[in-house]
C-alpha cells in the first residue's frame, strides 16, 4: 500500500482549531498545518518544559495562539466561538502516566472534563464539520495477553492517566451520539502508540530521558527494559490524524475510534529502542533495572491497525530504526546550533518524500 500524504489543496485556508499546540505533538502538528496553508487557532497552557519545541521553533508566529486552560469552560467557549473552526484537533491533555499518580484529580479534570468542555463549546457552531480527538493506546483494559488490541476491545485503565483517557473516549462517544452526529459533525477518536521524535523534553519519556542523561555524560536509568510498546515517529500519527480529518470531511460515516501505530510485529521493548538510540547517538551508558521500580505500568501493549489501513489508507512508513535515527539526529543537530524549525521541516519533507517514492 502506498502511503498517502496530506492534501495541500484540501487544507489551504481551512479554519483549524488545535488544542495542545504548545506540547510536543501539538507543536509538530501546528507546523505541518501551517505548511499546508491552514489557518490555525491554538489553545493550550504555556509550555511545561524548558526548552520546548513550541519556543525553539517559534510556533507562536505560525498560529493564532491563546493561553487557556481547557478546564475553564467559559474562556474556552469564548475562544472556540471566536475561532469558528471547520476542523478541530484536540490534543490538550495531561499526558504522563507517572504524573497522573502524583495528581490524579488534575489528570481526570483535564482529560475528561476538559474534553467535555471542548465538545460542548462546539455544539452551537454551524461551520464545524470534523473533530479528531486524540486519546492514547493505553485506553484498553490491558490484560497483558499476547494479542494486539482492536478498537472494539474493552476500555479500562489501571493508572489515572489511562483511566482518564478511557473515560474521555466515553465522553467523545456520548457527544457524537447525543449531539454532534445530528449536527452533521463527524467526530473520531485517535488511539496512537508511543511516539518519539525531535523536540520532546517531557519528563519520564524514554528518548528525552536518554538525551538529558547522555548529553551530560550521565548513565540513563531504565526501570523496565522489557516493557513492549508500539513505538513510532511522531510524524506517523500526525499524518494519520490529517488523513483521518480529510476522510471524515468526505465521508462522515467513518466517525468512530481508530488505532494508529506500527505493524503489530514491530512493537519493540524499551531495551531494543535504547540500543538503537545508543548506536545512533554514538555513545551513552545505561543502567538496566529489573522491572520492579516505580508504580504499575503495563508490560506489553500492541495495537491492531487493520481498520485504519483498510478504511483510511494509513500505512506506517519509517521502521523503528529509521525513526530512532531521525530522532537522535534531530537532537544532535539542534544541540550543535541548527534551527529547530528547519530540522522539523526537513523531517516532514523526508517523511512525505517516502510516499512520493513508494
Amino acid at each position: 500500500m502506498t502511503p498517502l500524504n496530506p492534501d495541500p489543496a484540501f487544507w489551504r485556508d481551512k479554519r483549524v482549531l488545535l488544542t495542545g499546540h504548545t506540547g510536543f505533538k501539538g507543536a509538530w502538528l501546528a507546523l505541518w498545518l501551517s505548511r499546508l496553508g491552514a489557518r490555525v487557532t491554538g489553545v493550550a497552557l504555556s509550555p511545561v518544559t524548558t526548552p520546548s519545541l513550541f519556543d525553539l521553533a517559534d510556533i507562536g508566529s505560525l498560529v493564532d495562539s491563546h493561553t487557556i486552560d481547557i478546564r475553564d469552560a467559559t474562556a474556552l467557549g469564548h475562544c472556540v466561538n471566536t475561532a469558528d473552526p471547520e476542523i478541530v484537533f484536540h490534543l490538550a491533555a495531561q499526558a504522563l502516566v507517572r504524573a497522573s499518580y502524583r495528581d490524579p484529580l488534575g489528570t481526570f479534570s483535564t482529560n475528561v472534563q476538559g474534553t467535555a468542555n471542548l465538545l460542548d463549546a462546539l455544539r452551537p457552531l454551524s461551520q464545524v464539520r470534523v473533530v479528531v480527538a486524540i486519546t492514547t493506546d493505553k485506553v484498553y483494559r490491558n490484560l497483558e495477553h499476547a494479542f494486539p488490541y482492536r478498537e472494539t476491545d474493552a476500555l479500562g485503565g489501571h493508572d489515572p492517566y489511562s483511566a482518564s483517557k478511557a473515560a474521555a473516549e466515553l465522553v467523545i462517544a456520548s457527544y457524537r451520539d447525543a449531539f454532534l452526529a445530528e449536527q452533521c459533525v463527524a467526530i473520531a477518536s485517535a488511539r496512537a502508540g508511543n511516539v518519539i521524535g525531535g523536540g520532546d523534553w517531557s519528563e519520564d519519556r524514554l528518548i528525552p530521558d536518554a538525551i538529558r542523561a547522555w548529553s551530560t555524560d550521565q548513565p540513563l536509568i531504565i526501570r523496565r527494559p522489557q516493557s513492549t510498546r508500539p513505538w513510532q515517529h511522531v510524524l506517523e500519527p500526525l499524518a494519520a490524524y490529517l488523513r483521518l480529518a480529510e476522510q471524515l470531511w468526505q465521508q462522515p460515516t467513518l466517525a468512530g475510534a481508530y488505532n494508529f501505530g506500527p505493524q503489530t510485529h514491530e512493537a519493540a521493548t524499551v531495551r531494543e529502542v535504547i540500543e538503537l538510540a545508543q548506536s545512533a547517538y554514538g555513545c551513552g551508558a545505561v543502567h538496566w533495572g529489573d522491572g520492579t521500580e516505580g508504580p504499575h505500568e503495563a508490560g506489553w501493549l500492541a495495537l491492531e491497525i487493520a481498520k485504519s489501513r483498510t478504511l483510511l489508507g494509513v500505512d506506517p512508513r519509517w521502521s523503528l530504526a529509521q525513526s530512532v535515527e531521525h530522532t537522535l539526529s534531530w537532537y544532535r543537530r539542534q544541540a550543535q546550533g541548527e534551527s529547530a524549525r528547519e530540522l522539523c521541516d526537513a523531517d516532514i519533507t523526508a517523511f512525505t518524500a517516502e510516499s512520493a517514492s513508494a
